[in-house]
């Protein structure tokens, strides 16, 4: 577990509201020092705690094909499809799971030729790979990245 005190979960949270915040902005929010804010806002990045990027709704930009890919691995070779398919930019979520599959994947393709290349070319093939299931999503209702750490 993470060793974040109530200072760090504050951060994160104004964060996750706007991740462009100034950090004098966030000092005067907290009534921290702004060199403290820098500090500890680079300690969450540089420990991999937390990310700042700016997310685009994929559909909305050009990327016809979201697709969520329920995979079923040879026994014991989970964990390293998941670390090969992570390397991927067609990935945007790769995740070890419990239940009907050893591994989900989101992926965001241009259009259906390209969602094919990856799916044939260069899913299926990875090493462990024993089958695969796509679930394309139709419509966005939802696309959030802020979870709570009160």
């Amino acid at each position: 577990m993470n060793d974040l005190d109530d200072i760090d979960r504050r951060l994160i949270a104004i964060l996750q509201q706007d991740g462009r915040k100034a950090f004098s902005e966030i000092a005067t929010e907290t009534g921290l020092p702004a060199s403290s804010v820098r500090y500890r806002i680079q300690r969450l990045e540089d420990t991999g705690i937390l990310q700042i990027v700016g997310i685009a709704n994929p559909l909305s930009i050009g990327f016809d094909h979201l697709a969520l890919i329920g995979i079923r691995c040879e026994p014991g070779t989970a964990r390293g499809v998941c670390q090969e398919l992570s390397k991927h930019v067609e990935t945007s979520y790769v995740v070890l799971t419990s239940g009907g599959f050893d591994v989900m994947v989101e992926a965001v393709c241009r259009d259906m030729d390209h969602y094919k290349t990856f799916l044939l070319d260069t899913l299926q093939p990875t090493p462990g790979v024993r089958s695969t299931e796509t679930f394309f999503v139709l419509e966005a209702h939802k696309l959030a990245y802020g979870w709570g750490v009160g």
